[in-house]
């Protein structure tokens, strides 16, 4: 029996920069170049009888794009992915500094 880490391993290797930065897209003479951040996990284990098993998962997050026009290159970030992770940051900051100017008052 092959050992499962190790195909994981092997399978898992097509997914670094390739997952993490997309094929160019040409659109009206527009270059495109789609940019995510990336997660994946494997695991796998057998017990004592040889009788093994392993799994995995993964999720994407889009950040945004570079995109080119003519000697024009840029990153242009995904908005609706910024106010994902921007609300839920601005409202931990806030609680933070509440509790901290609660503190400096007593």
């Amino acid at each position: 029996m092959p050992n499962i880490a190790l195909e994981l391993a092997k399978q898992s290797a097509a997914l670094g920069v390739t997952s993490a930065y997309g094929e160019q897209q040409d659109v009206d003479g527009v270059k495109l170049i789609p940019v995510a951040l990336t997660w994946t996990g494997f695991g796998g284990g057998s017990d004592e009888s040889g009788n093994g098993g392993g799994g995995g998962g993964g999720y994407t997050f889009p950040v945004g794009a570079y995109v080119r026009r003519g000697d024009d290159l840029r990153f242009e970030p995904n908005l609706v992915s910024l106010l994902a992770v921007g609300i839920p940051f601005v409202w931990v900051a806030g609680r933070a500094l509440s509790r901290v100017i609660r503190a400096l008052k007593k």
